[in-house]
């Protein structure tokens, strides 16, 4: 008897499975996500700052090196959620104060 285990996990139920199937479609948007809010969040205020320009830099980057290293869909969506925070966080902190 053969055991089949199914790797599911948050992203999988999102894309319904097809996350690999998805790949180049998924990557396009965390490259456009991930560059953009980045490069607001430093535009509006964190270029003041070397703390948050250290904040800003370290998950984008992560983020950009995984695209390019081709690595699992999950690390690359984990990252790029983690970037986003980390950006939006950082922007709301500088447009109020």
């Amino acid at each position: 008897m053969q055991t089949v285990t199914n790797q599911t996990g948050f992203w999988a139920n999102l894309f319904g499975g097809e996350l690999e199937e998805n790949r180049f479609a998924i990557i396009s948007a965390a490259l456009l996500i991930v560059g953009c809010l980045g490069g607001v969040t430093v535009g509006l205020g964190a270029i003041n700052y070397t703390w948050q320009l250290i904040a800003i830099v370290i998950p984008t980057m992560t983020t950009l090196s995984l695209l390019l290293a081709v690595a699992p869909l999950n690390w690359i969506l984990n990252m790029t959620v983690v970037s986003s925070l980390i950006n939006v966080i950082i922007l709301i902190v500088n447009l109020l104060g």
